[in-house]
């Protein structure tokens, strides 16, 4: 019962601030909206799913190969097996670059989700599987990604004070709890992707197939 309360609070706090960013925000669609193509975009492929993997791409090759450099001890006959000529600090390199570079992409990855999100023309009536409809669970999605962005800068200012001044002088420059804690944020990024992946199959977000199927237009003319 409280969670339930606590849940609609929140979910019409967020909707009276979205209300009020639409008010005294000017929105860019009456501006380009001559330029918009049928899947409500000025490019015909959305730009922030393909930076979405991108991001979680280079954080789960990071703390993967974290992973590696933290149990390389237990590894390193196999790698001398197969005449692999790794090191315990190259994984650590790879980790590191990697998380950095997450870091760095995923302020373009949260703009671009921002930018779409104003654009974006919701099918109608539709609920996705968790009841909620397309503003709450953009919502939702909005402000989970800026939650992540967050999490993920903390998490490379973590692993480079790890790399440089904690344990510079360790062979394993990542301590347990980072490991964990990066492998939890992995999973949790993965259900908070959901949302995103719910907004473009329940809702139609930026699909132009759907979005032409709602305006009543005939797939087969328009794709021949």
């Amino acid at each position: 019962m409280h969670f339930h309360y606590i849940y609609n609070l929140l979910l019409n706090v967020f909707g009276n601030i979205y209300s009020f960013f639409l008010i005294i925000i000017k929105s860019p669609i009456s501006d380009i909206s001559d330029k918009l193509g049928p899947n409500d975009l000025p490019y015909k492929i959305p730009i922030h799913p393909n930076l979405v993997h991108l991001t979680i791409g280079l954080f789960a090759i990071g703390i993967a190969f974290d992973i590696a450099g933290a149990f390389y001890p237990f590894e390193k006959r196999i790698f001398r097996f197969l005449a692999f000529p790794v090191t315990r600090v190259g994984f650590h390199d790879v980790g590191w670059y990697n998380v950095l570079a997450a870091s760095f992409i995923t302020f373009f990855t949260v703009a671009t989700g921002f930018f779409e999100m104003l654009l974006a023309v919701p099918i109608p009536e539709v609920k996705s599987i968790l009841g909620q409809n397309a503003i709450s669970t953009m919502l939702w999605h909005a402000v989970g990604g800026v939650a992540i962005l967050l999490v993920m800068i903390s998490m490379t200012i973590w692993r480079g004070y790890q790399r440089f001044v904690f344990r510079k002088d360790y062979g394993r420059q990542v301590s347990w709890s980072y490991i964990f804690l990066g492998s939890v944020i992995l999973l949790i990024m993965g259900l908070h992707g959901s949302l995103g992946a719910w907004l473009a199959s329940d809702f139609g977000v930026h699909i132009t197939a759907d979005q032409l199927l709602v305006r009543g237009e005939d797939l087969n003319q328009i794709f021949q």
